[in-house]
């Protein structure tokens, strides 16, 4: 696996959003919010269509211009930034000459940046080596997107944003993206990532912001994020059936497949104790967390709520 060199660090933080807010045709799309990303985060910016982030994530590049507030990155403005190699991104259907090969078109980025990683090595962590003389128009969709990998990578930049970065990538290509992923980041290097793959900020995120409706409607850590809505899961199996389980006190729903009952509740001590004394045999108790996808589900669904 390439080496990669380390970057130009600024002593600030990597981004901070200060009362940004946009709107479009008269209607918000980003409400004011105040946001930072330190030096070295993981992190995973979540939301449904229409929430917000893609503009979010279009001021921080400076591709979108903020109706007021102020956004900085790595000390600097964000066209300030990019022309100077601290932040690059990997964006969604970014368009690619074609007709160009693949080493040449990274190259090209190379040579825009003050201190760029080496195309070779921009190739090997993105794994396109075996690419590298392939026209980029005769790249498979998994291809492109490891090219787009590459065209951000090489300018070796402090903050890393991916919008939707393993789309068109099938289970082996994704686990490859998140291994070289991991790489680049762990020279300190803060990561901005937005997935609907929600086993990826999982596996990947220290950190997770979700956006609704303009607003940030949670901030945590992935297990803070689970507790926010306040349910557990209770999942046990009932051989004679389960009779009454959707009566006990927190129940918020129960779904049954076969003799395996899943409980979500908002007091997981009233539901054991229930199971535990009451007259139905049971055994394979188990009580955890709610998923990932519950949480975003209820947050994003939820009324008009801003995280504090």
């Amino acid at each position: 696996m390439a080496k990669t060199q380390n970057c130009p660090i600024s002593r600030s933080g990597s981004i901070s959003l200060r009362r940004v807010a946009k709107s479009y045709a008269g209607r918000a799309a980003v409400y004011p919010l105040d946001l930072d990303f330190r030096r070295g985060e993981a992190v995973a910016l979540l939301g449904p269509n229409g929430a917000g982030k893609s503009t979010a994530i279009g001021m921080m590049l400076g591709l979108v211009t903020p109706d007021c507030g102020d956004v900085r990155v790595a000390g600097r403005s964000p066209r300030e930034a990019i022309a100077g190699g601290y932040i690059a991104a990997m964006l969604q259907d970014s368009g690619m000459m074609p007709g160009v090969r693949v080493a040449e078109l990274v190259r090209l980025g190379e040579r825009l940046y003050p201190h760029p990683i080496p195309t070779n090595e921009a190739l090997d962590l993105a794994g396109l080596s075996d690419e590298r003389k392939r026209r980029v128009d005769r790249l498979s969709g998994g291809q492109a997107q490891r090219l787009r990998f590459a065209l951000a990578i090489v300018a070796n930049p402090e903050v890393l944003v991916l919008d939707e970065p393993t789309r068109a990538l099938d289970v082996q290509g994704r686990a490859g993206f998140w291994d070289s992923m991991r790489t680049f980041a762990a020279a300190g290097r803060t990561v901005l990532f937005a997935t609907h793959y929600l086993d990826e900020v999982d596996e990947n995120a220290e950190r997770v912001v979700v956006i609704a409706r303009g607003r940030i409607v949670a901030d945590g850590s992935p297990a803070e994020i689970r507790k926010r809505t306040g349910v557990s899961v209770v999942r046990v199996t009932v051989p004679d059936g389960h009779t009454g389980l959707d009566c006990i006190d927190g129940s918020v729903c129960v779904d049954v497949r076969g003799e395996r009952v899943t409980i979500k509740t908002t007091d997981p001590d009233a539901t054991v104790r229930a199971i535990v004394t009451g007259p139905r045999p049971w055994h394979d108790l188990e009580v955890g967390q709610q998923s990932l996808d519950d949480s975003f589900l209820a947050l994003t669904q939820a009324p008009d709520t801003q995280d504090s």
